[in-house]
């Protein structure tokens, strides 16, 4: 049956986050280990979103907004504004290093954002591969159509469709948007499967769910839509072997974890062009 899990809101400096994954009861749905909702959150002018330079190991990052933007500098010399239902696709492998700020032109003004982060883990053997980074536009992303349910496949593969991202292991993320009454069907019925409601109320054999519920559906369990509803679907095959997590770092290896941390606090990381004059300090706690 559909399991429930409740995801942690946290605010910080008046910027409401849902920490999905990690969870309690639950470390990983396919290879995704890191799950947050940022927002919606409304800002005066003068203020916003202001991610300082910090680094990743082990993982690859996907970010999609519902809402407003962000400017994305990395370590490559990648710098792009992402856009609602852009994605960005940053694979971090050996090592990278990126900031999350936003635009002059946002900041001076009253803005919202709305936006999910996901964290994918690298398999093992691709774990240590060159950091790379896409940015594919809304327009080039694979959509599907049909009796009121209107499917964006984000990443991955689902539905017959395939998403231009290169991914690493089998996986799927779609931004479904349906009609009061429709049903979405589960994509991948041999995948972990998560949904999480954006918007609306939908129902899963008879138990309802609300808008910020995160659902972990069984093989043969679709969605009906009791109103217009928007949900995410995220997962993959099961992962046996699951990677451990440090702030920032994911890795197979407690040592690998370690020298991470030694790297960043030494200075060893490579640093952004022209966003290199500040950084994320490293959290004082050791790994789980």
């Amino acid at each position: 049956m559909s399991r429930l899990i409740q995801g942690k809101k946290t605010d910080l400096d008046g910027f409401s986050v849902t920490r999905i994954l990690p969870h309690v009861d639950l470390r990983m749905v396919g290879p995704f280990v890191f799950i947050d909702h940022m927002g919606p959150a409304d800002f005066d002018a003068g203020s916003g979103i202001d991610v300082r330079p910090h680094p990743h190991i082990g993982l690859a990052t996907i970010t999609y907004l519902m809402e407003g933007s962000l400017l994305h500098r990395d370590s490559l010399g990648n710098h792009v504004e992402i856009l609602p239902g852009d994605v960005n696709w940053m694979t971090a492998g050996k090592g990278i290093v990126h900031s999350e700020r936003e635009t002059h032109e946002v900041q001076s003004r009253p803005h919202r954002l709305d936006g999910m982060q996901c964290w994918v883990a690298l398999p093992r053997h691709l774990a240590e591969i060159s950091p790379s980074f896409e940015h594919i536009k809304r327009c080039n992303l694979p959509q599907h159509m049909k009796e009121g349910v209107q499917s964006r496949l984000i990443a991955g593969e689902a539905f017959g469709m395939s998403s231009p991202i290169r991914t690493y292991s089998p996986m799927f993320y779609l931004d479904v948007l349906a009609r009061e009454g429709r049903t979405i069907p589960r994509p991948n019925p041999h995948h972990e499967c998560l949904a999480y409601v954006l918007q609306g109320e939908v129902e899963v054999e008879g138990s309802p769910f609300h808008a910020r519920d995160a659902v972990i559906l069984d093989a043969e369990q679709d969605i009906r839509c009791i109103t217009a509803a928007r949900v995410l679907l995220l997962g993959g095959e099961a992962w046996l072997e699951k990677p451990r997590m440090f702030w920032n770092f994911v890795s197979f290896d407690k040592e690998r974890i370690e020298q991470a941390k030694k790297d960043w606090e030494s200075g060893r990381f490579p640093s952004i062009p022209g966003d290199d004059a500040e950084f994320t300090p490293l959290p004082a706690r050791k790994p789980g």
